[in-house]
């Protein structure tokens, strides 16, 4: 069986796939419908960015590269974040996601991103 740490990575490949192609209903499955997704000076639903996903361009359509990466894992319990890099034809980005385990199901119950900096 998988470990927490495995579960949490396979979701998290999921996300990165989601981003890469453009598909909404392939990322909404990973959260939990009451995310709200913040960045500085922006707030969205999770359906305000999933519709945002669906009709920006595609990069892998464009041929932006998969670049993007699990930069760590911290796990306590029933929660974990997760921070990732996400490098988007739009911007470089760090997201830090926040899952939560219940009812015996991982979700990302928060994400938080801004560009990244060097």
């Amino acid at each position: 069986m998988d470990t927490v740490q495995q579960q949490l990575e396979v979701m998290v490949n999921e996300y990165f796939l989601g981003l890469h192609t453009g598909k909404a209903d392939r990322l909404a499955a990973l959260f939990h419908q009451d995310c709200v997704l913040k960045a500085p000076g922006l707030r969205r639903t999770l359906d305000e960015w999933l519709a945002d996903v669906a009709t920006r361009p595609v990069p892998a359509h464009i041929g932006h590269p998969e670049e993007y990466k699990i930069l760590s894992v911290e796990l306590a319990g029933s929660q974990a974040m997760v921070k990732v890099a996400c490098p988007l034809p739009h911007g470089n980005f760090t997201d830090y996601l926040g899952f939560l385990e219940e009812d015996g199901v991982w979700k990302i119950v928060n994400k938080m991103y801004a560009p990244a900096t060097t």
